[in-house]
């Protein structure tokens, strides 16, 4: 794969974006990770499944040229089908986040179970900013940190730093630059030593606790971002302007 690399040890599937330094999602991109997801929720041999990236950020987000009229269908069916085989992975799935986690490559965080975060990591949700909306951390936020402070993230499109993560409940675990592959290593040793298909169980029984499940929540905000928030004037605004690198100007109340 041209982007993401998977490598295969002690049982341990390790896919790691690699497009450095800032790990900008492309719709090719999308295609090889959710590739690689699928490969691992195959793989027999596999207990825990690694997200990781190389370059100072785990991913500055989606291209916004893949935002444009004539792209965002194919880009956000794509995208969303990342996590639909993401949550189809029966083991557990740990994001390892070195630095920024922004945009789409927040939402590839918080869709993982466990999150172990750098003190160099931020994390945020600027799509508001461009004119649109992030579907996935609109659908994950609010189960995972409450709805007041996710509504703060989704609408004000402000990132905040690893600890003030780790404080709502975003991430597992925060430690120093220098100590943070031997705390990914560490974090998934303890997985790794566990019963696998109970691992799975329990991963399983959480699931089944979600109610409207997430595929069927996804599906809707999907049909609600593609038919009602990229017809209006503003989100091809805000697209537009930056990729003209001006602001915009909005035009709807």
């Amino acid at each position: 794969m041209a982007t993401v690399s998977v490598q295969n040890q002690n049982g341990v599937t390790r896919i790691e974006l690699n497009k450095p330094p800032l790990n900008v999602i492309d719709i090719a991109m999308m295609e090889e990770l959710e590739a690689a997801l699928r490969s691992a929720r195959g793989d027999r041999a596999t207990k825990v499944v690694l997200l990781a990236a190389q370059g100072k950020a785990f991913s500055a987000g989606v291209d916004v040229a893949d935002h444009t009229a004539e792209r965002v269908d194919a880009m956000i069916k794509k995208f969303d089908n990342i996590f639909r085989t993401m949550w189809s992975i029966e083991q557990p799935v740990v994001a390892a986040v070195q630095g920024a986690a922004l945009g789409g490559g927040c939402e590839l965080a918080i869709g993982c179970d466990f999150i172990i975060a750098s003190e160099k990591a931020k994390f945020g949700q600027p799509e508001i900013k461009v004119g649109v909306f992030p579907p996935i951390a609109a659908l994950l936020l609010p189960r995972l940190i409450g709805r007041k402070k996710a509504a703060e993230l989704v609408m004000t499109g402000e990132a905040i730093d690893a600890r003030e993560a780790e404080r709502i409940g975003l991430v597992n675990q925060v430690v120093p630059p220098e100590s943070f592959s031997g705390a990914v290593d560490a974090f998934v040793g303890k997985l790794t030593a566990l019963s696998g298909i109970v691992l799975q169980h329990a991963k399983q029984a959480m699931r089944l606790g979600e109610n409207p499940g997430l595929d069927a929540a996804l599906s809707d905000i999907e049909r609600f971002y593609l038919y009602e928030l990229m017809r209006t004037e503003d989100a091809l605004e805000g697209v537009n302007a930056f990729m003209e690198k001006r602001n915009p100007v909005w035009k709807e109340k």
